[in-house]
């Protein structure tokens, strides 16, 4: 066993529950109970509500794309989706907290926030800071474009003692880019506190792994292969980590990541704190969390809220598959008029459409997850900084990555599960930027896309011929 890791079996966990809604009747019962450790959470278990509703304005931006390019300034970056009437299904605990001073935090992380151009917590962030950085277990969901991402950024970086050089903190993320986009976010906030933030992803040198975790760090945003690896070498040192987060905590939970995180989990401390983030959590994932979180805090918005507000949902009808090239092409200049991504089923056929898109002269470019990451993130670079246009890729892009200009998502594969159609057109429209999502529809397809629209309550539409004008 690692020098300096304590490994343990488990919490004490509690039977799961069949329903979600019988989980919200009866409170897990718990052997352990958490000390409460602030006066905020004290206070607001006297003062609870059950459904919250958020009053603030309505946020209203307009879509005119090169209007939208030119103003493209940071305080833009960050206005968060709408949230008016939202209504989050919320433990007892939780207390709505509207401004960032309201939280308590730390003056030199609040530089940190302002100067990132950030005005105001979204409505996930209002619920959710507090509980983390009071030490509880906390299952957060909300929409994609709300704000996860710098939520725990911002709850990390005002727990973290930064006079200890230690790693206080450990984020798991699915995919190399999200685990990436989280350094560096906890990096910009944390800019005037000096906080050591450090990815582990496969792909990089695991010599500057070695080299960054002696030196010290207090945050690791990971991916759990490198991450375990960096453990069994002695280099990432668990025993003072305080905090687990799981970001896009239903994939990381599903069979790809389920037994790597538990691997993960056996060697940190006993009492850490539990945090699971993510924009959809299926009633099989909340029966795990039994498993590891102790008497965990909710924060939840319900299934048929999910579908983001600000995004038109279209189809366009193929009979067949191999029509859907030819539709691609006739909106080849629709996509370009902003940033698109178009998202197919596997690596083998990103790799194909890319190169038939090539051959007929349009310019795209693509990553997939076989690609070397050198090359994944030059193209992420690449596309971030609008050189490129189009991106071809893989769910391995619907999770978390945050490319402000994109407002155009096109699925030129219905995705396999209906969770991944609400990342996947998460990926226009974010911070409450207006968005369009096509789906390109084989007639095999039809009622997929209408268990899809039943699950989530939404309506989707055929496209439109001015859809241009809707981008």
């Amino acid at each position: 066993m690692p020098a300096g890791c304590q490994q343990h079996v488990g919490r004490k966990s509690t039977a799961p529950q069949q329903q979600l809604s019988s989980r919200k009747q009866h409170h897990q019962k718990t052997k352990a109970k958490r000390i409460i450790r602030t006066i905020i959470i004290k206070k607001a278990e006297r003062e609870h509500t059950h459904t919250h509703t958020l009053t603030h304005q309505h946020i209203n931006i307009s879509l005119n794309i090169m209007s939208d390019r030119d103003n493209n300034n940071k305080n833009d970056n960050k206005i968060f989706a709408d949230d008016k009437d939202l209504k989050f299904e919320t433990s007892r605990e939780v207390l709505i907290t509207q401004t960032f001073d309201g939280m308590g935090i730390k003056e030199d992380l609040l530089r940190g926030l302002y100067a990132y151009g950030f005005e105001k917590p979204s409505a996930i962030q209002q619920r959710a800071v507090l509980p983390i950085t009071s030490g509880r277990d906390v299952i957060a969901q909300a929409q994609s474009g709300t704000g996860k991402t710098s939520m725990i950024s911002l709850s990390l970086c005002q727990m973290v003692d930064i006079t200890q050089r230690e790693v206080q903190a450990l984020v798991l993320s699915p995919t190399r880019e999200l685990a990436v986009q989280t350094e560096k976010t906890a990096l910009a906030l944390g800019n005037y506190m000096n906080v050591q933030v450090h990815a582990c992803i496969g792909g990089r040198s695991i010599g500057e792994d070695i080299r960054k975790l002696d030196y010290g760090v207090h945050i690791v945003s990971g991916t759990p292969g490198r991450v375990f690896d960096m453990i069994k070498r002695r280099n990432l040192r668990t025993k003072n980590i305080k905090t687990l987060i799981l970001d896009e905590a239903d994939e990381m939970l599903n069979k790809g990541f389920k037994e790597q995180i538990y691997d993960i989990y056996r060697y940190l401390p006993p009492e850490t704190q539990v945090v699971l983030i993510s924009a959809t959590l299926p009633n099989e994932v909340l029966d795990m969390t039994s498993k590891f979180m102790t008497d965990p805090i909710r924060i939840l918005v319900k299934r048929d809220e999910l579908t983001l507000e600000g995004i038109k949902q279209f189809f366009v009808a193929v009979e067949k598959g191999e029509w859907k090239f030819d539709t691609l092409c006739d909106l080849y200049d629709t996509l370009t008029i902003t940033q698109a991504v178009i998202f197919v089923n596997t690596k083998k056929k990103v790799d194909w459409l890319t190169e038939k898109m090539r051959q007929n002269n349009f310019t795209v470019s693509s990553m997939h997850g076989d690609m070397p990451q050198k090359e994944r993130e030059a193209i992420m670079a690449e596309f971030r900084g609008g050189t490129t246009r189009v991106l071809i890729t893989t769910d391995v892009w619907a999770r978390g990555i945050d490319v402000q200009q994109v407002s155009l998502v096109i699925n030129y594969d219905l995705p396999n599960n209906r969770e991944n159609y609400i990342h996947r057109i998460g990926r226009s429209g974010r911070y409450g930027r207006k968005g369009v999502a096509i789906t390109f529809l084989k007639s095999e397809d039809t009622q997929a896309l209408r268990d899809i629209e039943q699950f989530y309550s939404t309506q989707i539409d055929e496209m439109p011929v001015n859809v241009a004008d809707l981008i």
